[in-house]
């Protein structure tokens, strides 16, 4: 059965590809929205589909306004999935890199790739809303003389040749994005419980001292792996902060007896997703 995935970006965008990687294999159709908060909100009006967000990047850090976007909305998190992003320099078939005079992209795709556009000086940067769209406006425009920042996949998407590959000043660029789904249809997407090994959760401690630090204990002597921990302050109440944590654990009985143990000294828990965490050799 065809599977229906929001993304936010254009067709060729790296969610696009990235839901194409995880969902390898299957029939799926992405469906492209301008922005993080319309896709929760498509998802949210429609239970049977499928979203794929970002959360964090290597450089970047985390997409700290998608954490928010998830605890505010009824969806689940049912999966991972980490994506190198590897950036090629693209243009009509024909051009060479001595003809181009003008780079669109995204602005951190172009800050991203300083040191290559560098050494062509002749380039005129010119920023733009996203990479995939920067190379389907040269492709339906029929823009001589201009070059697209994006993905591969992007570039051969919209029928451009590539010029320059691997352009991304650091190679070791990689974006983590999360799975959600209503919760009436997370069992259908998530692995049996026995495969689960990693939760998302959020909560908040007191603000008295040692109040986090007893929490941290708790979960150590249950052998659980904080891969994560997120802080952001609560708006409205000074010097207070909601914690956004991943656990990663080998058994799913003592991830729960975890939570119970540690539940007298939180507040305003609330489980994100338990899945199973990407393996994928980057």
């Amino acid at each position: 059965m065809e599977k229906r995935v929001t993304i936010q970006g254009v067709a060729g965008c790296y969610h696009d590809a990235a839901a194409r990687e995880y969902f390898a294999g299957e029939d799926i159709t992405t469906v492209p929205c301008d922005t993080f908060t319309e896709m929760l909100e498509m998802l949210d009006s429609d239970a049977s589909m499928i979203g794929i967000m970002a959360i964090e990047n290597t450089i970047a850090g985390a997409l700290l306004q998608n954490h928010e976007l998830i605890r505010r909305s009824n969806l689940t998190v049912v999966g991972e999935h980490k994506m190198r992003i590897s950036h090629t320099l693209c243009a009509l078939p024909g051009q060479t890199l001595e003809d181009i005079v003008e780079v669109n992209s995204h602005p951190m795709a172009l800050r991203q790739c300083e040191v290559y556009l560098r050494h062509h000086p002749w380039m005129k940067l010119i920023e733009k809303y996203d990479t995939a769209g920067s190379a389907k406006e040269i492709a339906e425009q029929q823009l001589m003389g201009h070059a697209a920042v994006c993905g591969e996949y992007a570039a051969g998407l919209y029928g451009l040749n590539i010029l320059g590959r691997e352009i991304e000043t650091n190679k070791r660029n990689f974006t983590r994005f999360l799975i959600l789904a209503d919760p009436l249809l997370a069992p259908e997407l998530r692995p049996r419980e026995e495969l689960i090994d990693k939760a998302t959760i959020m909560f908040t401690v007191p603000h008295t001292h040692g109040a986090l630090s007893k929490v941290l204990t708790i979960f150590a002597f249950y052998d659980m792996n904080l891969s994560k921990i997120q802080s952001m302050p609560i708006v409205g109440r000074e010097w207070e902060y909601r914690f956004y944590v991943d656990l990663t654990f080998d058994s799913y009985v003592r991830y729960h007896q975890s939570i119970e143990a540690v539940r007298p000294l939180i507040n305003d828990f609330k489980t994100l997703g338990e899945y199973k965490q990407c393996d994928r050799k980057l």
